[in-house]
């Protein structure tokens, strides 16, 4: 019986099986789908908890390790998706540990570029706006939207980015957070206030 081709069509349901499959060479092709599925979210979730881009990515690469090491505990309770979100965040907190003690001994710049694949530094990714006013316009927006978010305390950043930026269900942002629904709505609800009003503050004039 032919053993079924790995693809980008192929669930993640069925990926985790080949990479538990004892096979050194689907496993290692499997994970990379998974890797290539979820790393943008991964690395979306990572960056608007811990404001700093270098710092996301080695957050983003540590998770993966971990998952990778730990997909024998994955039972399938939850979505792949919502485990992995799971080990992100709990890396990323750890990221935010590291981001304090070197800022501790270090200024910190809210202008400070970001390391990108090709090699250039750049403030933000390039929009796709077509005139450079509008452009200029939405990478400052993105900037404030992104210092907001970090002014927020850590409990009620973590569910904004969960459950308005990643889509997770309240359920979902529960059982990762380990609290009630109810305190995810409350933090939820906290943190969009704070969100409107951090943003009220940056439009008055001076």
């Amino acid at each position: 019986m032919s053993v079924p081709r790995l693809n980008e069509e192929t669930d993640d349901v069925e990926l985790v099986s080949a990479c538990r499959s004892g096979d050194a060479e689907r496993s290692e092709q499997a994970f990379e789908w998974l890797v290539r599925r979820h790393q943008k979210a991964m690395l979306n979730l990572a960056y608007r908890v811990v404001g700093d881009y270098d710092e996301a990515c080695e957050v983003v690469q540590d998770a993966f390790v971990s998952a990778y090491k730990n997909l024998s505990t994955f039972r399938g309770d939850a979505r792949f998706g919502t485990w992995l979100t799971t080990i992100t965040l709990n890396h990323a907190r750890n990221g935010l540990v590291r981001i304090k003690a070197r800022r501790s001994h270090e200024a910190y710049s809210l202008d400070a570029t970001l390391a990108t694949d090709d090699g250039e530094l750049r403030h933000d990714p390039p929009s796709q706006a077509p005139s450079a006013l509008e452009q200029m316009e939405a990478t400052a927006v993105r900037k404030k939207i992104q210092s907001c978010i970090q002014e927020l305390p850590q409990d009620f950043r973590e569910v904004l980015v969960l459950r308005d930026l990643q889509e997770h269900s309240y359920q979902e942002i529960g059982a990762m957070l380990q609290v009630r629904e109810g305190t995810v709505k409350s933090r939820l609800f906290r943190a969009r206030e704070g969100i409107k009003d951090c943003l009220k503050r940056a439009m008055e004039p001076l």
